[in-house]
């Protein structure tokens, strides 16, 4: 499906930027509201939801529905699946949360998320050297490895899926910028005033400024959503270290006291969810 631009771009954008703070407004309800016992059995079952979108998404013949579909099961995996496994297994272990002036300022479950780093990398070398991907660092690595070297030597990418393409760039890009997060808040590394972890806020900003406007080009809705994914996380990575500095009230953190708010953003993803839809079927 394509609109007149920049329509596709700026409804794209606003799929994932209304997801992020839903998502963590879910996590934290669930935290709430479902007694210690089940949570983690409903934790189990959101990420099952998960995995059955990504499927019906895989076996769909449209691509804007496959895309919805591997965007929202992949943060519902990611949810369900690695956000409360980390909960689960810091709360087990009795791991203390980092706290900075009486305050709570790292939750225990993203205090033990960066050893996953070695396994992020391995599956970052996939990304690279084994498949297809739209990635400009990515492409030009390859096009610099493959130099002078001759056709059959060079990289044979597996087939992709655009529910399946989804489904991972969601959840990479997440774990990606948990990792940047969570070191650069690191004391022994770098600490959330300095100067470098300014830099990469005020980098984030400027690089997702940037990749807006290219957005902002696209016309095909399937296209504009995949292509925001990125775009929205980045700026969200600036987003989540102004909070950090108290510069932004962070409404999604508090849902049962802001739950106007919240209920208005999960009214919007849906409108703008149901518009794109609705554009596709009567294209």
């Amino acid at each position: 499906m394509k609109l007149t631009s920049p329509w596709s771009g700026l409804l794209g954008f606003c799929t994932v930027l209304f997801m992020m703070p839903l998502a963590h407004a879910v996590m934290i309800l669930m935290e709430k509201t479902i007694g210690a016992a089940h949570l983690y059995t409903a934790a189990l079952w959101v990420g099952i939801a998960g995995v059955a979108l990504l499927i019906a998404g895989i076996f769909s013949s449209k691509e804007l529905k496959a895309t919805l579909a591997g965007l929202f099961g992949g943060l519902l995996v990611w949810t369900g699946w690695v956000e409360f496994a980390y909960v689960y297994y810091a709360h087990r272990y009795q791991v203390p949360p980092l706290i900075e002036n009486g305050e709570v300022v790292t939750k225990p479950e993203y205090l033990i998320m960066p050893s996953s780093i070695g396994l992020w990398a391995i599956v970052m070398l996939f990304y690279v050297f084994g498949t297809r991907s739209g990635c400009s660092l990515f492409n030009w690595i390859r096009r610099k490895l493959h130099y002078g070297q001759t056709a059959a030597a060079q990289l044979r990418p597996v087939t992709g899926n655009p529910a399946m393409t989804s489904f991972m760039e969601i959840n990479l890009l997440l774990w990606t910028c948990y990792m940047v997060l969570l070191i650069a808040y690191d004391q022994n590394f770098l600490g959330d005033t300095h100067p470098v972890t300014v830099g990469l806020a005020l980098a984030c900003l400027g690089w997702s400024g940037y990749l807006f406007v290219r957005l902002m080009k696209i016309k095909k809705a399937a296209y504009a959503v995949r292509y925001a994914m990125p775009t929205v996380i980045i700026f969200w990575t600036f987003v989540e270290i102004a909070g950090r500095w108290n510069l932004l009230h962070e409404f999604w953190i508090y849902p049962l006291l802001y739950w106007k708010e919240v209920t208005g953003t999960g009214i919007l993803l849906a409108a703008v969810v149901g518009f794109l839809l609705w554009k596709g079927k009567h294209k």
